[in-house]
């Protein structure tokens, strides 16, 4: 059989706030994107996701996203390599402490939103990212979209990556609209699974493949539930693309090192282009 990874998007309630199928969606999933406090989550939201995730033996990542509430990180706002280098750091550190008191790992890294698009597209802002995560922990994963430049930079880091298809996400000539989430255009479990392996067809032959369903899609736990059965019926098993059971890795000795600055000549050239429009 072929395995592939099932993740999504979740721990983005916050405060008194409750939001999307949390409880629900995890039961089926291999992999959970947790969301570090940005666009969503906070530490008790962060603290009884990983909890979830580990009653389900469910490996996590850091869902890293714009510090944008107010539009749930979906909105493009202009931001330099520095910038992202330092959201990286901050979030992936943040849900880090959570998951090693609990004598747990992570996984990956998984961008959100207008984050993942931006760094997807912009060669600068992938290094970027590739940097934060070899700085902070070179075993973790980073996903990303086939053919992309965070793919690219991924490799070109050295780092292992997972290349992601959207279940619950339109496609326009092969490529993934992020921002058209309408019920109509998600459609309904026969759309959401004939896009999956049109997908995943279109990636054979990768190392490691990742089916996304976002907590907060409407209906998210039936279309995972018939997702999940149509795609066994396909000969697909599901496994999370590393053990969410392995030993924490060891810290290393930082003491000697000086925290990282991007090049400030990439910074202020973006900085400087900004302006100009």
């Amino acid at each position: 059989m072929t395995t592939v990874d099932l993740n999504c998007d979740l721990g983005e309630s916050f405060g008194v706030y409750s939001y999307g199928s949390d409880s629900e969606m995890m039961p089926m999933i291999t992999s959970a994107n947790i969301a570090c406090g940005a666009h969503g989550g906070d530490p008790a939201v962060m603290r009884g996701s990983v909890d979830l995730a580990l009653t389900h033996g469910v490996a996590m990542g850091a869902h890293v996203g714009l510090p944008d509430r107010l539009g749930f990180g979906r909105r493009e706002i202009p931001t330099t390599p520095q910038e992202v280098y330092d959201l990286c750091l901050y979030q992936v550190g943040a849900l880090d402490a959570f998951i090693r008191v609990r004598g747990a790992t992570m996984q990956h890294v998984k961008l959100h939103g207008a984050l993942y698009m931006m760094a997807n597209r912009d060669r600068d802002l992938a290094h970027a990212v590739c940097a934060a995560v070899t700085d902070l922990d070179p075993t973790l994963k980073v996903y990303a979209l086939p053919r992309s430049h965070l793919h690219a930079a991924a490799i070109e880091s050295d780092l292992s990556t997972v290349v992601e298809v959207f279940a619950d996400r339109p496609y326009l000539d092969d490529e993934v609209q992020m921002y058209d989430r309408t019920a109509e255009l998600i459609g309904g479990p026969q759309e959401v699974i004939a896009r999956t392996l049109a997908q995943l067809s279109a990636l054979d032959g990768a190392d490691s493949r990742t089916v996304c369903v976002h907590s907060d899609t409407p209906n998210a736990p039936l279309l995972l539930s018939e997702l999940c059965s149509a795609l066994i019926d396909a000969g697909f098993s599901f496994r999370s693309p590393q053990p969410s059971n392995r030993p924490p890795a060891p810290v290393a000795d930082r003491s000697a090192q000086t925290p990282r600055t991007l090049e400030p000549a990439v910074a202020a050239s973006t900085i400087n282009s900004e302006r100009a429009s």
